[in-house]
């Protein structure tokens, strides 16, 4: 007896068959497949997210690091100083086998002798560049204590300001009053707006020439546009040599102390061409 069937029916109960034993469509390897599925792919969108994140904040640091000097050079007065400085300081660096740019400078001041130094980093060690005259003076040997004053600090600093549209051509802020003076003075007001500039005037700064002002100006720049965010100032009473120690002590006893410290962080780079890791202890500075 022969029964007739449909292809049709034979064709879609045969698939349905094949179906229902092939393991992969089973439902509990369903859920696995898609589980596995979910997280391949939400795996790979985080890790996707994760590393495209962090290629944007590297890229965005390193954009910040670039664009420092072109930010500066919209300023007509640091374009100028990049015109008139930029291929001379190179061809001196290099004379003086240093790395162009300068990748950290560091700059100390003596207020005696009226010089400031500016040195730059060669591998563990610091070179001196350059000395330039202070061109003038104001107040007298001693530690700032007040507004008003017209004393210079001493102590140790950092640069915190660039102003490229400074009353005085360009200045470099100086972030007194640190905390050692604040536990020094007892003055309600300590004073502040330290600067290196130009000008050739001061009431407590350090001025320079504007030409000067220009090269110093341009080094800080280029030393930050290449990542120093910490360019250190240290501003000395005097040079520690034994003569002038003898000499300044007598003359300002109250200040022997206090240079006493310093003497310790001048004799220290002096000896290393490093810069120490100074610490502070209420109103005095010391080496670890």
């Amino acid at each position: 007896m022969w029964i007739k069937v449909d292809k049709m029916e034979l064709t879609t109960t045969t698939i349905k068959k094949h179906k229902s034993f092939t393991t992969i469509h089973t439902p509990n390897n369903k859920r696995g497949e898609k589980k596995f599925y979910k997280s391949f792919i939400y795996g790979g969108k985080r890790m996707w997210i994760t590393l495209s994140l962090t290629f944007f904040l590297v890229l965005s640091e390193m954009k910040a690091q670039e664009s420092f000097l072109a930010q500066q050079l919209n300023y007509p007065r640091v374009l100028d100083a990049f015109k008139q400085k930029d291929a001379s300081l190179e061809e001196e660096f290099l004379s003086k086998s240093l790395s162009w740019p300068p990748k950290e400078i560091y700059i100390r001041a003596f207020k005696s002798e009226q010089e400031l130094e500016l040195w730059v980093r060669e591998g563990s060690e610091f070179s001196l560049f350059k000395t330039y005259d202070i061109c003038k003076n104001s107040g007298t040997l001693g530690p700032k204590e007040k507004q008003g004053d017209k004393q210079v600090p001493e102590g140790f600093y950092r640069l915190d300001r660039f102003n490229p549209q400074s009353n005085f051509w360009l200045s470099l802020g100086i972030d007194y009053p640190n905390k050692v003076d604040l536990e020094r003075t007892t003055a309600a007001d300590p004073g502040g707006d330290i600067f290196i500039h130009g000008n050739c005037v001061t009431i407590g700064c350090l001025p320079m020439t504007d030409e000067k002002i220009k090269e110093i100006y341009l080094l800080a720049v280029l030393a930050r546009n290449a990542g120093q965010d910490d360019i250190f100032v240290h501003i000395f009473p005097y040079k520690f040599t034994l003569l002038n120690n003898a000499i300044f002590s007598n003359i300002y006893p109250k200040h022997a102390s206090f240079w006493k410290d310093l003497e310790a962080i001048y004799l220290y780079f002096e000896d290393k061409k490093q810069i120490p890791n100074i610490q502070v202890n209420k109103n005095r500075y010391i080496l670890p």
